[in-house]
Order: structure tokens, then sequence, then C-alpha cells
């Protein structure tokens, strides 16, 4: 197995995020950095030749034979950076003696680092934008479809299956502006030297301070970073990897909510996760239709959530200018937790994709527990045909209770309304009572709030993604 790579990414995580946190991006990437030094460098005025550049550029991949390289130059010196700064130098040998001029070892491993984190986020949020997408689809089809409401997983007020979903999706929103925003405060190390004084460059530069200013700023712009932090130690502060993995331990958050209602809702036989033809719930209840999708989505979930601890504990480990107790833990911590994220995200589009409702399963319990719900408005409707509002009241209290012990003593059916029907008080109101007991009328502006939401935060969320939603549309279309 890749060295830099962790068990989740053997089976279920994406091609381009496995591949990010390979070895060989790794090491190319710290060979762009060593390139794009001594190209500021030489800008600059230092004495480097174009031929030394021009080898640099086009030995940036690493084949077999130069990892193998690497990998025994590593062993004989102990020291990973050292390892490929010489093997680089095999391969470009008019740049062997200018290959990581200046810098500190820090300066190849940390910015790599933040380059990973970058190029992870701008893997994970196209994919959350598709999730949401599609669970915003869900929620428009179902908008209006009345379903019981839980609170405490006990029967609540009606709602609609799409405003449930709007529930789901507007915390999927927040995830993506908070990986947005930690996507877009992540700055660069830059050229800091090693303990963040740049006394290295300065010394290159001959003392030069505008000069070192200036090669900082430059190979800041040669990565696209729009800043490079004003001032580190050895390290950027490790703070860093707990604002990027703060934001995606709440995604799992996020996720193990979303995957837990459909689990309950599951049980209930009110929506399932897609359920293949041939697939096989239990070796020995045949029968079983697991929700093995949305299980898988809790487990990881929760293994996200908790990594997000280790970038706590290991910001506040790092001894004054650094420490090197932090390597081994990062080396693990932030490529689990992004290939996490990336199979979560997987998973949770394959799930929203296939949802099934039983509208049919869905309305039986409805009428289950709609009557002791109409119970208010039936009381209403009497006041308004002339009857007492406290009269009518202990009747219905006594019809209710009595229709409760056939449902919770006998197993029965609730047939609280029957009961209204055959008592002739209720006369004046038998014909209203299919009005008074439609499920439509106790759902609120549930089916209107979905309207807006979309209208108003989903659509405008999800605008600067539409090139991407429409490209994955056009690869389904295209299967």
């Amino acid at each position: 197995m890749d060295s830099y790579q962790t068990p989740l990414s053997s089976r279920y995580a994406s091609k381009e995020m496995s591949k990010l946190f390979s070895s060989g991006t790794r090491f190319g990437t710290w060979r762009k950095l060593w390139l794009n030094l001594a190209i500021a460098e030489k800008e600059l005025g230092l004495a480097i030749s174009d031929k030394a550049i021009e080898q640099m550029k086009a030995n940036l991949d690493l084949d077999e034979a130069q990892m193998k390289v690497a990998a025994e130059e590593e062993k004989k010196r102990r020291h990973d950076v050292m390892a490929h700064v010489h093997t680089f130098g095999t391969v470009a040998p008019e740049a062997a003696g200018i290959i990581h001029l200046g810098a500190t070892s820090c300066y190849v491993t940390d910015n790599a680092d933040l380059i990973f984190l970058r190029e992870g986020l701008d893997i994970l949020l196209p994919k959350l934008a598709v999730v949401i997408s599609r669970l915003t689809s869900f929620a428009e089809k179902y908008r209006d479809l009345p379903t019981l409401g839980f609170t405490h997983f006990q029967p609540a007020q009606l709602t609609t299956v799409g405003k449930r979903a709007t529930l789901w999706i507007q915390e999927l929103l927040w995830d993506l502006r908070n990986l947005e925003r930690a996507r877009n405060d992540l700055g660069f190390r830059g050229v800091k030297g090693t303990t963040g004084t740049q006394a290295s460059f300065l010394t290159l530069f001959n003392g030069d301070h505008d000069k070192v200013e200036a090669l900082d700023k430059r190979v800041t712009e040669l990565f696209g970073f729009p800043y490079a932090y004003p001032v580190t130690g050895q390290t950027y502060s490790r703070k860093i990897d707990a604002d990027v993995l703060g934001p995606m331990s709440s995604f799992g958050a996020t996720v193990h909510k979303i995957a837990t209602d459909i689990r309950l809702l599951a049980n209930l036989k009110e929506i399932e996760e897609p359920f293949e033809k041939d697939q096989i719930g239990s070796s020995a209840m045949a029968y079983k239709r697991n929700p093995m999708r949305c299980e898988r989505a809790c487990s990881l979930a929760r293994h996200l959530m908790v990594i997000y601890q280790n970038t706590l504990m290991t910001s506040s480990v790092q001894w004054l200018e650094r420490t090197l107790d932090d390597s081994a833990n990062r080396r693990v911590t932030i490529p689990e937790a992004f290939l996490t994220a990336d199979i979560l995200l997987t998973t949770l589009q394959n799930i929203s994709e296939g949802l099934v409702v039983y509208p049919k399963v869905i309305g039986r319990r409805i009428s289950q527990e709609l009557p002791f719900m109409a119970t208010e408005n039936i009381i209403m409707a009497i006041v308004k045909a002339g009857g007492d509002r406290q009269e009518c009241h202990e009747k219905i209290r006594v019809l209710s209770h009595q229709a409760g012990a056939v449902v919770k003593e006998e197993g029965g059916e609730n047939d609280l309304i029957d009961r209204v029907r055959k008592d002739n008080y209720f006369e004046p109101i038998w014909s209203q009572l299919d009005e008074l007991l439609d499920p439509n009328t106790f759902v609120g502006r549930a089916p209107e709030q979905v309207d807006g939401f979309v209208k108003d935060w989903v659509k405008p969320a999800l605008e600067k993604y539409l090139d991407q939603l429409k490209d994955v549309k056009q690869a389904e279309l295209s299967v």
C-alpha cells in the first residue's frame, strides 16, 4: 500500500482524492515547490541557470525508479526531505547544487500540506453541492406529501416529506458555507526559514529585506494563494488544521443526523434507502432490508467527528517554534479526514439519488394518529354549529380515551371517528368530518416553506457550482 495512503482509500474513496494523498502527488508537489523557489530566487538575482530551471521543470513527476532511489536514500539518511533533494538532483544535475536553497524541510512539507488542504476542499465542495442538489429535487417532489411529524420520536403534528428534507438540506448548506470559508481563508506558509525569521534568505540576499519579502510574496503567488501567513515558527500554526477539520467534523455530524433519520423512517417502512435487486439483507433472515448504506454513513461519520480532536491536541502541544511530535499524527489525521469525508459524500449521493417513499404506509400512519389531532377542529366546528365548547370537550375526551384503549389494550385501529359518527351529539358536523380530517389542512405552510427555502437559500448557494452539476448530469445521461 502507498505509504501516504490509509486503508480507507484502497476501496471506497474516489480516485481523485486517493491520488491527492498519494506518495506520488506528495513528492511531485515537493519538486514543484523547489522549482518555484528557484524561479523566484533567479528572478530576484541569484545565480541560477536557465538549464537548471529547465531540468527541474522536465522532472516534476517521479517514476518508479526514482521512488525506489528516494526510498533507499531515506533508509540511509533517515530524512525524507533530504532523500528527495538528492533524488531530484540525480535527474536535474544542473540544479543539484541549488535545490532547497535557503529553505528548511517545512518549506516543502508544510506548504505541500496547505496545497493539499486547498485541493482536498476543492474536491469535496462540488460533491457536497451535488448532494444538496439531489436532496433538493427530493424535497421539491414531496413538498406537499403530508407525513406524521415526530418529537421525542413520538407522534406530533403533521409536516410534509419535502419539508423534513429541507431540515437536512439546511444543515448541508451550513456545511457548504463553513467549508467554503475554510478554503478561502487558507494562506501559504511561504519562505520563512528554520524558525520563521527568514534569516537564511536574508543572508542569501546580502541583507536586502525588500528582496526577502518579495521572494515570500512571489512564491506564494506562483502557487495561487492570496497571501502568506505574516508570521510563523518553523511550521505554519497547527491551528490551521483545526480550522479545516472543524467544519469537516461538523459535516460528519450532519451526515449522522440524516442517515439516522432515514434509518428510523426505514424502520417505520415510510422511506428506504436504495436496495439492489439481488442485495441480501441478512444471511439468516431472508426478508430483511437493512439500511446498510446509512449504517455505513453513521459509522464513518463518527470517525470523521472524532478525527477533529487530533488537530486540537496537536495544535495545543506545539512547543515554542515547533516540535516534531505533530508529524506522524498529521500524516494519518489529515488524509483520513479527507478520505472519510469523500466516502461519506459518495455514499450520501447514492442514498439521496435512490430514496424510496411509500405514500400508502405514510397515509396509514397518519390515519392512526390524525383523529386525536383533529379533536380541536371538531370542537371548533361544534361551537360554530351552535354547540357548547365545554360539553363538546368532555364528550371528545371520553370518546378519545375509549379509542385509545382499543389501540393500546386491544391492539385495534383508532376508531375515534367511527365513535363520533355514531354519537348523535356530533350529528350537526357529520358532513364536515372528511374535510376536518384532510391531512393537507394540518401541514401549515410546509409546502410554501419548501418553495421559499429552495428559491431564497438553496439556489443562490449552488449557483457557483452549476457547471459541476451540469457535468454530473451529463455524465449520468451518457451511462
